[in-house]
């Protein structure tokens, strides 16, 4: 119970934080006087239902959703097959350290370029999510799997445990909390980098292409009603991807 009321005031005063920053936004637009520089709160929320009312909004906004969370879906399971195959292949887990290296610390600006000479400006955005997620969900489950104890994988065999139960029991158990705290600190970071990758390469159709033209025309009200919408969907995506992954570990290991 006390937990229960810890967070919703952690809620409450999350709400009241947000509406202090309106208001300092608010103040800030009437002194600036200048809706160019920058659009006040109404004006974005005004734009912002306008553009809501247009299809392109819509078709950018599903044609970068598909390829950024594509990115991320494609890198979570790529880790999970990669990361079995560093265990169980210590020549293949050093053969591949320096790649990891590489994809964790390269500037995602960089890639970005580089890809940009090889691939077709569209699909930009899927490689580069894919890159910034690959490494941080590889890391975390390469730490779940040499984290579980090898009494624990010997008694299974002892009992002939089939491999079956034994993913399910042994391994999955052990590395859903490795599992979701990748997935949880890569989730924003895939939507970043496969926005920013949107706005250079400027992809037809895409919320790249809708931020790039706010910038070109000067359009602040554009400019803060396609940023809120990405961080509407980001926080979307992440809590719906979450619930569906916490009962899809819920059904794998009671049925």
């Amino acid at each position: 119970m006390k937990i229960s009321i810890t967070q919703n005031d952690s809620k409450k005063y999350f709400i009241w934080a947000i509406l202090f920053w309106i208001v300092i936004w608010h103040i800030a637009s009437v002194l600036v006087n200048e809706e160019m520089l920058l659009a006040s709160p109404i004006s974005t929320l005004t734009r912002l239902i306008e553009l809501i009312k247009e299809v392109c909004y819509w078709r950018s906004l599903l044609n970068s959703f598909i390829k950024i969370s594509g990115g991320f879906l494609l890198a979570l399971m790529f880790s999970s097959l990669i990361s079995f195959i560093s265990h169980k292949s210590k020549v293949f887990s050093i053969l591949l350290e320096p790649i990891v290296v590489m994809a964790h610390t390269v500037p995602v600006v960089s890639f970005i370029i580089l890809l940009l000479i090889w691939l077709s400006s569209q699909y930009l955005s899927l490689f580069i999510s894919f890159l910034m997620v690959f490494p941080i969900i590889y890391k975390n489950l390469c730490s779940g799997i040499n984290s579980i104890s090898k009494d624990m994988i010997d008694l299974s065999k002892v009992y002939n445990i089939s491999i079956y139960n034994k993913i399910r029991y042994i391994y999955l158990s052990h590395l859903i909390p490795y599992i979701e705290a990748g997935c949880n600190t890569s989730l924003g970071l895939c939507w970043k980098a496969g926005i920013a990758a949107e706005l250079i390469a400027n992809p037809q159709v895409s919320i790249g292409e809708n931020l790039y033209n706010a910038k070109i025309y000067f359009n602040t009200a554009d400019l803060f009603a396609w940023t809120i919408t990405i961080v509407l969907i980001s926080i979307a995506f992440r809590k719906f991807f979450m619930c569906i992954l916490n009962n899809i570990f819920i059904f794998l290991l009671n049925n």
